[in-house]
């Protein structure tokens, strides 16, 4: 799939590194951090930015593999992105990724597989602030730092006027391009872009970087990211809870319903449906607590298929569109407020009634007269409170 209009900024994401340091054996941007690779977290980042040119600089004999990870990645971007062979070192394997920019391309990226955690809005953020100058994100450094000399400490060093250099980098294309031809013509090797642009006379700036974009280089670095993760999984693992209200008038035709039951010879509340505002509070517990919108969107008068409907095929419904989007219910908890019906007698029944519509889940139910005060004590209808607890599935 093409995406159109064709974007105008680019990005190279430097995977040919060795590793050596990481000691996995392996290319570090091929090392696994949990079931994905160091560069397929990376570039699950990159495709989750912007849409733009995504240059991909593989380990020479690995472009398979990395082909491989690309895929995975983009998903309908990938019309995007492009593999290419590193060099002998991170200046060379940039050059290479720069030799396959499109011509539209004047803004370029440039980003260090190894930071595989960099937030996509970061990405965006360096983007969008390229202008006539480089741009860099950076951490203030938080350690106090010493020079030392062999082991000796000659000296401390102002910490307040240094900063920790992130990527991705970003440059106007056309002056970054210089600048690397003028390296190369003076035999220059530089440890990050920014210093090589800096060095043909460009100017950085530095805009806020992230926590999160911080290099795997070292066994203990890649641990870090483990952890990271594993404490993202399980937030997303979570119980969710969600909270729902309804309130309808008495005035509607026939007999009450509330709370999955048929009451007769009680006035009935008048809806779109059967005006069962216990019901219809549950289906804005659950549907809050899964973060599905409310009932309005899915129940209302623009679907004319549920007017009339009781509490079984609201509440299995909504039980269908939590399952679909990925939760489990745990539990429900509802209490209606208002001076009739008598409820007690039949709470266990409404509760069985309103267990089975949501496939067995546990339903407990309470009321209150509010001690006749307001709109419920003087029976002009009723209002009920709900709460749900849902939980993702693994």
């Amino acid at each position: 799939m093409t995406i159109l209009p064709v974007p105008r900024t680019a990005i190279v994401v430097v995977a040919a590194g060795s590793g050596t340091r990481l000691e996995a054996g392996a290319p570090k941007a091929l090392v696994g951090i949990d079931s994905r690779s160091v560069l397929r977290h990376a570039l699950e980042g990159v495709f989750a930015a912007q849409p733009m040119q995504v240059i991909v600089v593989a380990p020479t004999g690995f472009e398979g593999t990395v082909e491989t990870e690309v895929r995975a990645a983009a998903g309908d971007r990938r019309d995007l992105a492009t593999v290419v062979t590193g060099g002998a070192s991170r200046q060379q394997s940039v050059a290479a990724g720069l030799d396959a920019l499109w011509g539209d391309i004047d803004t370029v990226l440039v980003h260090d597989a190894a930071r595989a955690l960099t937030p996509s809005a970061l990405i965006d953020a360096v983007a969008e602030a390229v202008d006539l100058s480089g741009v860099i994100p950076s951490l203030p450094v938080i350690d106090t730092l010493k020079r030392v000399e062999g082991d000796a400490v000659v000296a401390a060093v102002d910490r307040s006027v240094l900063a920790a250099a992130q990527t991705p980098q970003g440059f106007p294309r056309a002056a970054l391009e210089s600048a690397y031809a003028r390296a190369v013509a003076a035999g220059e090797e530089h440890t990050d872009d920014a210093a090589l642009f800096a060095a043909a006379g460009g100017a950085v700036r530095s805009i806020p970087g992230s926590a999160r974009a911080f290099k795997i280089t070292t066994p203990a670095d890649l641990e870090r990211a483990r952890v990271l993760l594993m404490d993202t999984r399980t937030s997303l693992s979570l119980p969710r809870v969600g909270i729902g209200t309804d309130v309808h008038a008495f005035g509607g035709e026939g007999h009450l319903w509330l709370a999955g039951l048929e009451w007769p010879g009680e006035p009935a509340l008048s809806g779109h449906s059967d005006g069962d505002a216990v019901a219809h509070a549950i289906v804005d517990a659950l549907l809050s607590a899964a973060g599905l919108g409310d009932i309005g969107e899915h129940f209302g008068t623009a679907h004319p298929e549920y007017a009339g409907a009781h509490a079984d095929v609201f509440l299995a419904r909504t039980a269908q569109l939590l399952a679909d989007a990925g939760f489990a219910i745990g539990n429900v908890s509802a209490q209606f407020q208002g001076s009739r019906p008598r409820f007690s007698s039949r709470r266990h029944e409404a509760e069985q009634v309103l267990s089975t519509a949501l496939g067995g889940v546990p339903v407990s139910l309470a009321a209150t007269t509010t001690d006749g005060l307001g709109f419920t004590g003087r029976d002009e209808g009723i209002a009920a409170t709900a709460m749900a607890l849902v939980v993702p599935r693994g």
